[in-house]
């Protein structure tokens, strides 16, 4: 500390320290070996910690840890909570049950999608909102005329992703009775050391798991908590390159990378709809409520989408990073991909993107025109791809009631 700072009685760190540690972030550091991190919101978050590798196969054969921290939380309260959430999203919020989780898009005016998060409906006239990026102003805007208030409690809830098939076992083993008999997407609170903990089975790979929130002053006392009673099986915190791989093979879109925020952009024709991005189910036209971007989705399915969001099975192992998607072999650019993985649970080259109406109908072959560096020279190969219509890992146990023991 120099002596100006001293002499104010200003702590070194106020000035210093530009991001925020998570309540976590201490118990992870114990585990980082290459010290690889990047900056999510607010907070710094880890990339790896020593294997993608071992960290992916913790997801799909153990139990992984993933601090979901940064994630924007949102408490929304009030006489008129229920009418706010279906103006602002385009689900119909009156079918989700206190005690239940709801996936949702909500779009501009023009009805492009803003982003998508989470619904947690906590009462009867309250939520939580969680998304990956900071809607605040958003909310704002959709606020007047309802009587609710909200605010933002992302420093207020240490929050965590606990995947993979053991992890059901592993919470019964803290003593968290009947937490088998929460279904996919339910939510409860439990007791941990006189608090309350909400456990939901949600996650973000595509498996079997499970996101714990907690006062931050118990985050520590969670994680060594997990560890303990889960001693015998393995379990490994996890960075985002792991996740990665997992959501791409479970097929999940992430916005900033499958789609930009409609709010973000700055050229015309670089946002998405959720007709474009294969979200129909979430559009509920007939739900009674006029909600942002619905006259413009009315429109849209009248007339027809620009674009289709594909999966693709990918020939060979080269995979299709950045590549631009062709009607046929050195034919027609009709659109590109947006997440590529080699998926070692699937056993195949996938990739997640978008062609040109009317390509991509399920059955459909595009090809891609993929570059690769080897030995310091840059070729070129054509892949064939198939156009499906499931996710490329979608194992049983993630929905099954309770779990099967692993």
């Amino acid at each position: 500390m120099n002596n100006l700072a001293q002499n104010a009685g200003i702590k070194q760190d106020h000035y210093l320290q530009t991001i925020k540690k998570t309540p976590f972030y201490n118990r992870q550091k114990e585990w980082d070996k290459v010290n690889q991190w990047h900056r999510w919101g607010e907070y710094t978050v880890c990339d790896v910690f020593e294997s993608i590798a071992k960290e992916y196969f913790a997801i799909r054969n153990s139990a992984s840890l993933f601090d979901l921290t940064p994630m924007s939380k949102y408490r929304i309260k009030g006489p008129d909570a229920l009418a706010f959430m279906n103006r602002l999203v385009t689900r119909d919020m009156s079918k989700i049950k206190v005690g239940r989780v709801a996936y949702v898009i909500w779009c501009d005016d023009a009805g492009q999608v803003l982003d998508d998060g989470t619904i947690f409906r906590l009462g009867e006239n309250e939520y939580r909102l969680c998304s990956q990026e900071r809607q605040l102003e958003i909310l704002k805007r959709n606020a007047i005329g309802f009587d609710v208030e909200f605010w933002e409690e992302t420093d207020e809830v240490a929050a965590i992703s606990f995947q993979g098939p053991v992890t059901c076992r592993i919470l019964r083993n803290m003593g968290f009775s009947d937490v088998e008999t929460l279904k996919l997407f339910d939510l409860r609170y439990f007791d941990f050391q006189g608090e309350q903990i909400l456990i939901s089975r949600t996650g973000f790979t595509g498996d079997l798991g499970y996101e714990l929130m907690v006062s931050p002053d118990k985050a520590e006392a969670l994680w060594d908590a997990i560890f303990e009673a889960g001693k015998d099986y393995a379990v490994r915190p996890i960075g985002g390159n792991a996740l990665e791989l997992a959501r791409v093979e479970a097929g999940f879109l992430q916005a900033g990378v499958d789609f930009l925020p409609a709010n973000e952009t700055i050229r015309p024709g670089c946002t998405r709809s959720p007709y474009e991005l294969g979200m129909h189910w979430l559009v509920k036209l007939d739900k009674g409520v006029t909600f942002n971007g619905r006259r413009a989705l009315i429109n849209e399915q009248k007339n027809g989408s620009r674009y289709r969001f594909v999966k693709l099975d990918v020939e060979g192992n080269k995979t299709a990073c950045n590549a631009y998607l062709f009607d046929r072999k050195n034919g027609k650019s009709i659109g590109a991909t947006t997440s590529t993985a080699w998926a070692p649970s699937a056993k195949k080259n996938v990739a997640l993107g978008y062609v040109e109406m009317p390509h991509g109908k399920s059955g459909d072959v595009v090809w891609a025109e993929i570059y690769y560096q080897k030995e310091l020279k840059w070729n070129r190969v054509w892949a064939k791809c198939l156009v499906v219509d499931k996710p490329f890992w979608d194992p049983e146990r993630k929905r099954l009631t309770p779990p099967a023991d692993f």
